[in-house]
Protein backbone atom coordinates (compact mmCIF):
# COMPACT_ATOMS: atom_id res chain seq x y z
CA UNK A 1 0.00 0.00 0.00
CA UNK A 2 1.36 3.41 -0.93
CA UNK A 3 1.75 6.17 1.63
CA UNK A 4 -0.84 8.30 -0.15
CA UNK A 5 -3.35 5.43 -0.10
CA UNK A 6 -2.70 4.79 3.58
CA UNK A 7 -3.30 8.45 4.41
CA UNK A 8 -6.45 8.75 2.31
CA UNK A 9 -9.27 9.90 4.61
CA UNK A 10 -12.08 7.46 5.26
CA UNK A 11 -15.43 8.09 3.60
CA UNK A 12 -17.64 10.19 5.85
CA UNK A 13 -20.32 8.48 7.88
CA UNK A 14 -23.33 10.80 7.80
CA UNK A 15 -25.60 11.24 10.79
CA UNK A 16 -28.65 9.75 9.09
CA UNK A 17 -30.90 10.48 12.06
CA UNK A 18 -30.03 14.17 11.83
CA UNK A 19 -30.54 14.13 8.07
CA UNK A 20 -33.95 12.53 8.53
CA UNK A 21 -34.93 15.16 11.09
CA UNK A 22 -33.99 17.95 8.68
CA UNK A 23 -35.87 16.26 5.85
CA UNK A 24 -38.93 15.84 8.05
CA UNK A 25 -38.82 19.55 8.69
CA UNK A 26 -38.53 20.27 4.97
CA UNK A 27 -41.47 18.06 3.96
CA UNK A 28 -43.55 19.39 6.87
CA UNK A 29 -43.00 22.97 5.72
CA UNK A 30 -44.97 24.67 3.02
CA UNK A 31 -47.65 22.35 1.64
CA UNK A 32 -46.30 19.63 -0.64
CA UNK A 33 -49.89 18.65 -1.50
CA UNK A 34 -50.12 21.72 -3.76
CA UNK A 35 -47.39 20.22 -5.96
CA UNK A 36 -48.30 16.61 -5.23
CA UNK A 37 -51.83 16.93 -6.58
CA UNK A 38 -50.44 17.80 -10.02
CA UNK A 39 -48.61 14.44 -10.12
CA UNK A 40 -51.78 12.31 -9.87
CA UNK A 41 -51.37 10.79 -13.33
CA UNK A 42 -48.13 9.08 -12.21
CA UNK A 43 -49.99 7.05 -9.57
CA UNK A 44 -52.61 6.04 -12.12
CA UNK A 45 -49.99 4.94 -14.65
CA UNK A 46 -48.03 3.01 -12.01
CA UNK A 47 -51.12 1.03 -11.02
CA UNK A 48 -51.65 0.17 -14.68
CA UNK A 49 -48.00 -0.86 -15.11
CA UNK A 50 -48.41 -3.24 -12.16
CA UNK A 51 -51.67 -4.56 -13.65
CA UNK A 52 -53.22 -3.97 -10.24
CA UNK A 53 -56.14 -6.30 -9.52
CA UNK A 54 -59.24 -5.44 -7.51
CA UNK A 55 -59.14 -6.84 -4.00
CA UNK A 56 -55.36 -6.62 -3.69
CA UNK A 57 -53.95 -5.56 -0.34
CA UNK A 58 -51.89 -2.46 -1.13
CA UNK A 59 -49.45 -0.33 0.89
CA UNK A 60 -48.50 3.16 -0.26
CA UNK A 61 -45.19 4.18 1.37
CA UNK A 62 -44.18 7.83 1.80
CA UNK A 63 -47.53 8.48 0.19
CA UNK A 64 -47.55 12.26 0.53
CA UNK A 65 -51.08 13.46 -0.18
CA UNK A 66 -52.02 10.12 -1.67
CA UNK A 67 -51.63 9.95 -5.44
CA UNK A 68 -50.88 6.22 -5.63
CA UNK A 69 -53.23 5.68 -2.68
CA UNK A 70 -56.21 7.13 -4.56
CA UNK A 71 -55.27 5.35 -7.78
CA UNK A 72 -55.25 1.98 -6.00
CA UNK A 73 -58.46 2.69 -4.07
CA UNK A 74 -60.19 3.62 -7.32
CA UNK A 75 -59.34 0.10 -8.49
CA UNK A 76 -61.21 -1.46 -5.55
CA UNK A 77 -58.10 -2.42 -3.60
CA UNK A 78 -57.69 -2.64 0.20
CA UNK A 79 -55.31 0.32 0.65
CA UNK A 80 -53.16 1.48 3.56
CA UNK A 81 -51.57 4.90 3.04
CA UNK A 82 -48.51 5.87 5.11
CA UNK A 83 -46.27 8.89 5.54
CA UNK A 84 -44.23 10.36 8.38
CA UNK A 85 -45.77 13.83 7.92
CA UNK A 86 -49.22 13.92 9.56
CA UNK A 87 -50.28 17.01 7.61
CA UNK A 88 -49.83 15.17 4.32
CA UNK A 89 -51.84 12.20 5.56
CA UNK A 90 -54.58 14.67 6.47
CA UNK A 91 -54.62 15.97 2.90
CA UNK A 92 -54.77 12.42 1.55
CA UNK A 93 -57.63 11.62 3.92
CA UNK A 94 -59.55 14.69 2.71
CA UNK A 95 -59.13 13.60 -0.91
CA UNK A 96 -60.27 10.05 -0.16
CA UNK A 97 -63.33 11.33 1.71
CA UNK A 98 -64.23 13.64 -1.17
CA UNK A 99 -64.31 10.62 -3.49
CA UNK A 100 -65.98 8.34 -0.92
CA UNK A 101 -63.02 5.96 -1.05
CA UNK A 102 -62.23 3.65 1.87
CA UNK A 103 -58.54 3.96 2.82
CA UNK A 104 -56.64 3.35 6.06
CA UNK A 105 -54.20 6.16 6.86
CA UNK A 106 -51.29 5.53 9.23
CA UNK A 107 -48.29 7.60 10.27
CA UNK A 108 -45.19 5.52 9.53
CA UNK A 109 -41.48 5.83 8.80
CA UNK A 110 -40.49 4.23 5.49
CA UNK A 111 -37.31 2.92 7.11
CA UNK A 112 -39.23 1.15 9.91
CA UNK A 113 -42.66 0.14 8.63
CA UNK A 114 -45.04 -1.01 11.41
CA UNK A 115 -46.28 -4.06 9.54
CA UNK A 116 -45.53 -7.77 9.70
CA UNK A 117 -43.49 -9.56 7.06
CA UNK A 118 -45.35 -10.39 3.82
CA UNK A 119 -48.41 -8.32 4.77
CA UNK A 120 -49.17 -6.84 1.34
CA UNK A 121 -49.74 -8.04 -2.21
CA UNK A 122 -48.46 -4.76 -3.63
CA UNK A 123 -46.24 -2.01 -2.20
CA UNK A 124 -46.18 1.39 -3.94
CA UNK A 125 -44.24 4.62 -3.70
CA UNK A 126 -44.36 7.58 -6.08
CA UNK A 127 -41.60 10.17 -5.55
CA UNK A 128 -41.62 9.29 -1.85
CA UNK A 129 -39.37 6.51 -0.57
CA UNK A 130 -36.59 7.83 -2.81
CA UNK A 131 -36.03 10.62 -0.27
CA UNK A 132 -35.18 8.35 2.69
CA UNK A 133 -31.66 8.97 4.04
CA UNK A 134 -30.94 5.24 4.55
CA UNK A 135 -31.80 3.95 1.10
CA UNK A 136 -30.84 0.33 1.71
CA UNK A 137 -32.91 0.15 4.88
CA UNK A 138 -35.94 1.60 3.13
CA UNK A 139 -35.61 -0.82 0.21
CA UNK A 140 -35.30 -3.70 2.67
CA UNK A 141 -38.51 -2.59 4.38
CA UNK A 142 -40.44 -2.42 1.10
CA UNK A 143 -39.35 -5.95 0.27
CA UNK A 144 -39.98 -7.26 3.80
CA UNK A 145 -43.65 -6.29 3.91
CA UNK A 146 -44.34 -7.53 0.36
CA UNK A 147 -45.54 -11.11 -0.13
CA UNK A 148 -43.59 -13.63 -2.16
CA UNK A 149 -44.79 -13.23 -5.72
CA UNK A 150 -46.05 -9.75 -4.89
CA UNK A 151 -45.00 -6.54 -6.60
CA UNK A 152 -43.23 -3.36 -5.56
CA UNK A 153 -44.12 -0.42 -7.82
CA UNK A 154 -41.95 2.70 -7.81
CA UNK A 155 -41.87 6.04 -9.60
CA UNK A 156 -38.57 7.86 -8.99
CA UNK A 157 -37.08 10.97 -10.57
CA UNK A 158 -33.96 10.26 -12.65
CA UNK A 159 -30.64 12.08 -12.18
CA UNK A 160 -30.67 13.47 -15.73
CA UNK A 161 -34.32 14.56 -15.71
CA UNK A 162 -35.64 17.98 -14.76
CA UNK A 163 -36.21 17.27 -11.04
CA UNK A 164 -32.89 15.44 -10.81
CA UNK A 165 -31.24 18.55 -12.25
CA UNK A 166 -33.27 20.71 -9.87
CA UNK A 167 -31.70 18.82 -6.94
CA UNK A 168 -28.27 19.26 -8.54
CA UNK A 169 -28.84 22.98 -8.97
CA UNK A 170 -29.96 23.41 -5.37
CA UNK A 171 -26.92 21.39 -4.28
CA UNK A 172 -24.58 23.91 -5.92
CA UNK A 173 -25.94 26.61 -3.63
CA UNK A 174 -26.61 24.49 -0.56
CA UNK A 175 -24.43 21.34 -0.60
CA UNK A 176 -26.11 18.17 0.72
CA UNK A 177 -24.70 16.38 3.78
CA UNK A 178 -21.47 14.53 3.00
CA UNK A 179 -21.89 10.81 2.43
CA UNK A 180 -25.64 10.88 1.82
CA UNK A 181 -26.65 9.27 -1.49
CA UNK A 182 -28.66 11.40 -3.88
CA UNK A 183 -32.40 10.57 -3.93
CA UNK A 184 -32.16 10.49 -7.72
CA UNK A 185 -30.10 7.29 -7.50
CA UNK A 186 -33.45 5.54 -7.02
CA UNK A 187 -34.16 6.65 -10.57
CA UNK A 188 -31.44 4.38 -12.01
CA UNK A 189 -31.79 0.71 -12.87
CA UNK A 190 -28.33 0.00 -11.50
CA UNK A 191 -29.24 1.29 -8.03
CA UNK A 192 -32.53 -0.63 -7.98
CA UNK A 193 -30.65 -3.80 -8.85
CA UNK A 194 -28.22 -3.11 -5.99
CA UNK A 195 -31.04 -2.69 -3.51
CA UNK A 196 -33.55 -5.29 -4.72
CA UNK A 197 -31.53 -7.77 -6.77
CA UNK A 198 -31.20 -10.20 -3.88
CA UNK A 199 -34.97 -10.53 -3.39
CA UNK A 200 -36.34 -9.90 -6.86
CA UNK A 201 -37.50 -12.46 -9.37
CA UNK A 202 -37.71 -9.64 -11.90
CA UNK A 203 -37.03 -5.92 -12.09
CA UNK A 204 -38.81 -4.23 -14.99
CA UNK A 205 -37.95 -0.55 -15.31
CA UNK A 206 -38.88 1.96 -18.00
CA UNK A 207 -38.17 5.69 -18.29
CA UNK A 208 -41.36 7.76 -18.35
CA UNK A 209 -42.07 11.46 -18.68
CA UNK A 210 -44.15 13.66 -16.43
CA UNK A 211 -45.04 17.11 -17.78
CA UNK A 212 -45.09 20.07 -15.42
CA UNK A 213 -47.56 22.67 -16.70
CA UNK A 214 -47.54 26.11 -15.07
CA UNK A 215 -48.72 29.57 -16.06
CA UNK A 216 -45.22 31.04 -16.38
CA UNK A 217 -41.65 30.58 -15.11
CA UNK A 218 -42.43 32.99 -12.25
CA UNK A 219 -45.57 30.99 -11.38
CA UNK A 220 -43.57 27.74 -11.20
CA UNK A 221 -40.89 29.40 -9.07
CA UNK A 222 -43.45 30.92 -6.72
CA UNK A 223 -45.19 27.55 -6.20
CA UNK A 224 -41.95 25.65 -5.61
CA UNK A 225 -40.49 28.32 -3.31
CA UNK A 226 -43.68 28.41 -1.26
CA UNK A 227 -44.85 24.80 -1.15
CA UNK A 228 -42.09 22.35 -2.20
CA UNK A 229 -40.05 21.56 0.93
CA UNK A 230 -36.53 21.20 -0.57
CA UNK A 231 -36.81 24.44 -2.56
CA UNK A 232 -38.48 26.33 0.27
CA UNK A 233 -35.77 25.31 2.73
CA UNK A 234 -32.98 26.13 0.28
CA UNK A 235 -34.23 29.69 -0.15
CA UNK A 236 -34.74 30.05 3.60
CA UNK A 237 -31.12 29.04 4.26
CA UNK A 238 -29.61 31.58 1.83
CA UNK A 239 -29.06 35.30 2.23
CA UNK A 240 -30.47 37.79 -0.29
CA UNK A 241 -27.59 37.47 -2.76
CA UNK A 242 -27.67 33.69 -2.49
CA UNK A 243 -31.40 33.67 -3.12
CA UNK A 244 -30.94 35.86 -6.18
CA UNK A 245 -28.25 33.53 -7.54
CA UNK A 246 -30.41 30.46 -6.96
CA UNK A 247 -33.34 32.18 -8.65
CA UNK A 248 -31.21 32.91 -11.72
CA UNK A 249 -30.03 29.30 -11.92
CA UNK A 250 -33.52 27.86 -11.47
CA UNK A 251 -34.98 30.10 -14.16
CA UNK A 252 -32.13 29.11 -16.47
CA UNK A 253 -32.88 25.44 -15.77
CA UNK A 254 -36.54 26.03 -16.58
CA UNK A 255 -35.56 27.68 -19.82
CA UNK A 256 -33.42 24.68 -20.75
CA UNK A 257 -36.26 22.19 -20.21
CA UNK A 258 -39.28 24.28 -21.23
CA UNK A 259 -41.03 23.22 -24.45
CA UNK A 260 -43.55 26.06 -24.50
CA UNK A 261 -43.17 29.17 -26.65
CA UNK A 262 -46.24 31.06 -25.41
CA UNK A 263 -44.95 32.24 -22.02
CA UNK A 264 -46.26 29.21 -20.12
CA UNK A 265 -44.28 26.30 -18.68
CA UNK A 266 -44.39 22.86 -20.31
CA UNK A 267 -41.45 21.04 -18.74
CA UNK A 268 -40.86 17.36 -19.43
CA UNK A 269 -39.37 15.65 -16.37
CA UNK A 270 -38.08 12.12 -16.72
CA UNK A 271 -38.76 9.51 -14.06
CA UNK A 272 -38.14 5.77 -13.81
CA UNK A 273 -41.21 3.57 -13.47
CA UNK A 274 -40.20 0.25 -11.90
CA UNK A 275 -42.14 -2.90 -11.17
CA UNK A 276 -40.22 -5.34 -8.97
CA UNK A 277 -41.61 -8.85 -8.56
CA UNK A 278 -40.53 -10.40 -5.28
CA UNK A 279 -39.25 -13.97 -5.29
Amino acid sequence: MSTSAALKPAAPHPDLAAVKQRQHGAWSSGDYAVVGTTLQIVGEQLCEAIDLRAGSKVLDVAAGNGNATLAAARRWCDVTSTDYVPALLKRGRERAMAEHLTVEFREADAEALPFADASFDVVLSTFGVMFTPDQDKAASELARVCKSGGKIGLANWTPQGFIGQLFKTIGKHLPPPAGVKSPAMWGTTARLEEMFGGVAAEIAAEPRMFVFRYRSPDHWLDIFKTFYGPTLKAFAALDASGQAALTRDLLALLGEFNHADDGTIVVHSEYLEAVITKR
